[in-house]
């Protein structure tokens, strides 16, 4: 309630012991906590006008009055879609979910989408929860993927809070506003020439996303809590369920990342980014393949970072400890044997990177980026290994055992 200044004191006193007795009502809430989807949608689609524009004010504007926070947060995306260079941005309010909370807020459904202008070819779209509150009968934001409303669906990092940027002509990375964005950048553009060098035909051109710590990688990929808590990195389409022509973007979890030598750190970029040059989510071709060829890039290229070909005792350690203690295995590594939370990783990722050694050995590294696209397009395995290399998979197999007979004894 709003007392003018030509209000006399007896009527303010008047107002204040008719009330007195009775809990206040906020002065900021309309008389019905019901969604009022419509209404939510305008604002929705005011929201998407201030962050084409970039007019961080009228975002703002758009909070429950009071709330920095959220006011804070829609502020930095209309910032970040004018620093960033953000395109193609739409939002359309899709829904409620759930019954609305004690405060009355609810939550509404709202598909974002957007583009990296000048990296991406195709624009992603994500559904992202976004609390609504009715202030004064008009509806406002409440919030943005806050976890008690949002759970673990997919928070683009540009709408998680402000960011800095670091870019060149073929490389953009965006970082969570605590992380210095230069040196994430330095790496990328050493990883660049090497992928181009294995992956014919590929336009040089990444985009690394640098989240707050490893929950914010969680929260931009939209995975369960400590998903990517053991990972450095991770290259993954910005659309989730929608592969096929989606932006594949690295994703750096800089809690792992960061404590890793300059080696280390190579190596793990280049391999991320030869999943973008390959398309790897959409590929078609076995685990063992995809994340073999991409160790085979990665570690090609740190063996010329040095003083020679990194040796063996170092880039097979562990699955050649796990030949000593195990004997050989029978087949080469499966999809399980490739999962973050496989038991032995690292020797089952040294397994698949040897299996690519043996065949590049074979018909060299041009024949085993052809396999790999070939593979990955829709070719059967056994059809891109007899074309392409002579060889049945049974003899890959054994060629492959091999080569681990020699690294056990």
């Amino acid at each position: 309630m709003l007392l003018t200044a030509c209000l006399v004191a007896g009527a303010a006193v008047l107002v204040h012991l008719m009330l007195e007795d009775h809990e206040p009502a906020p002065a900021s809430r309309s008389s019905t906590d019901a969604p009022a989807p419509a209404a939510a949608a305008a604002t929705v689609r005011r929201l998407a006008d201030a962050l084409r524009a970039g007019d961080r004010s009228a975002a703002e504007a758009l909070a429950v009055p009071g709330d920095t926070a959220t006011s804070d947060r829609l502020g930095a995306a209309a910032d970040a879609v004018e620093n960033v260079g953000i395109d193609d941005v739409r939002l359309r309010y899709t829904g409620e979910r759930g019954e609305p909370l004690d405060d009355g807020d609810w939550l509404g459904v709202v598909d974002v989408t957007w583009s990296y202008a000048g990296f991406d070819d195709e624009p992603a779209t994500v559904e992202v929860p976004i609390g609504f509150r009715i202030v004064d009968d008009a509806v406002r934001v409440s919030s943005i993927g806050a976890d008690e409303l949002a759970g673990r669906e997919r928070l683009p990092i540009w709408l998680a809070g402000p960011v800095r940027t670091a870019r060149t002509a073929d490389v953009l990375v965006v970082a969570s506003a605590s992380r210095r964005p230069q040196s994430y950048l330095r790496t990328a553009v050493r990883a660049l020439p090497e992928v181009s060098r294995i992956v014919r035909g590929w336009r040089p051109s990444l985009v690394v996303e640098v989240p707050a710590d490893a929950d914010a990688v969680d929260r931009t990929l939209g995975a369960e809590p400590g998903s990517h808590e053991p990972i450095a990195a991770t290259a993954a389409p910005s659309t989730p369920g929608m592969v096929q022509d989606a932006p594949v973007h690295v994703v750096v979890n800089p809690d792992v990342f960061d404590r890793l030598g300059p080696a280390a750190r190579q190596v793990v970029m280049t391999h991320e980014a030869t999943h973008v040059a390959t398309d790897s989510p959409a590929s078609a071709a076995p685990t063992w393949l995809v994340e073999g060829f991409a160790d085979y890039v990665a570690l090609r290229g740190a063996g010329r970072t040095e003083t020679g070909p990194l040796p063996l005792t170092r880039t097979a350690a562990q699955i050649a400890d796990r030949v000593r203690a195990d004997g050989l295995p029978a087949r080469l590594p499966g999809e399980d044997d490739l999962d973050a939370e496989a038991p032995h990783l690292g020797a089952a990722y040294e397994a698949a990177w040897l299996a690519c050694v043996t065949l590049a050995e074979r018909r060299g590294p041009d024949a085993l980026a052809r396999l790999v696209h070939r593979v990955g397009a829709g070719v059967p395995l056994a059809d891109g290994l007899r074309t392409g290399f002579g060889w049945t998979e049974g003899d890959l197999v054994r060629a492959w055992r091999a080569r681990l007979a020699e690294l056990g004894s």
